[in-house]
């Protein structure tokens, strides 16, 4: 099966979400639920820090990958707060009646800078996401070339990510074969354990 890669725009939103959570059922952006991914991928497009590309069926323009991330992370995460905030506390709010202990976790998530590395001025890669029907096809790695390829272009200094350390070894040896290197690891306040990696033009 053939794709092609197109610049993720605000008609391809929808989708995006749809391949998200399917790719990612039990993580916790899916469990705040589509409104909030949907703001979440729709500030890619508005802002221009943000890159996003997705995967495409050529003939149907059905949405099977999406990637996404700002440029300068630093910058990017504030002005989305500022211009947006109210917008992610509605989308959020059916999950923290559901579950208020989601509350301190959620802030977090709304303030999140990237986790950046000691190598300044690296863009962010968000998120990928692949439906789960054609993983391990090559979608992955040709999303994540785009990506990189884009932040060149911008003449970017070079990419970093965080991703699960443990039960995760098919991701991690993923990123380690396109080239990225473990900058550290770390342990979050939930006690789930992360790997930094970075690739440095």
């Amino acid at each position: 099966m053939t794709f092609e890669i197109n610049p993720l725009a605000p008609h391809h939103i929808h989708q995006a979400v749809q391949v998200h959570l399917a790719a990612f059922p039990n993580f916790f952006l899916s469990f705040l639920g589509p409104g909030f991914l949907k703001e979440f991928y729709n500030s890619f497009t508005v802002d221009s820090a943000g890159i996003g590309f997705v995967a495409q069926d050529p003939q149907t323009k059905e949405v099977y990958g999406v990637i996404v991330g700002p440029f300068n992370p630093a910058g990017y995460f504030k002005r989305l707060l500022k211009r947006r905030w109210w917008a992610f506390c509605m989308a959020s709010l059916t999950a923290v009646l559901k579950k208020p202990s989601v509350i301190s976790r959620l802030f977090r998530a709304v303030f999140y800078r990237g986790d950046a590395p000691r190598t300044e001025s690296l863009s962010l890669l968000s998120s990928i996401a692949v439906s789960p029907d054609i993983q391990s096809k090559g979608l992955g790695r040709q999303l994540v070339d785009t990506f990189v390829n884009e932040v060149k272009k911008r003449g970017g200094k070079g990419v970093f990510l965080t991703t699960d350390a443990e039960n995760n070894d098919k991701v991690n040896c993923f990123y380690q074969n396109r080239g990225f290197v473990l900058e550290s690891s770390y342990v979050t306040p939930e006690g789930r354990k992360m790997n930094r990696y970075i690739l440095v033009f």
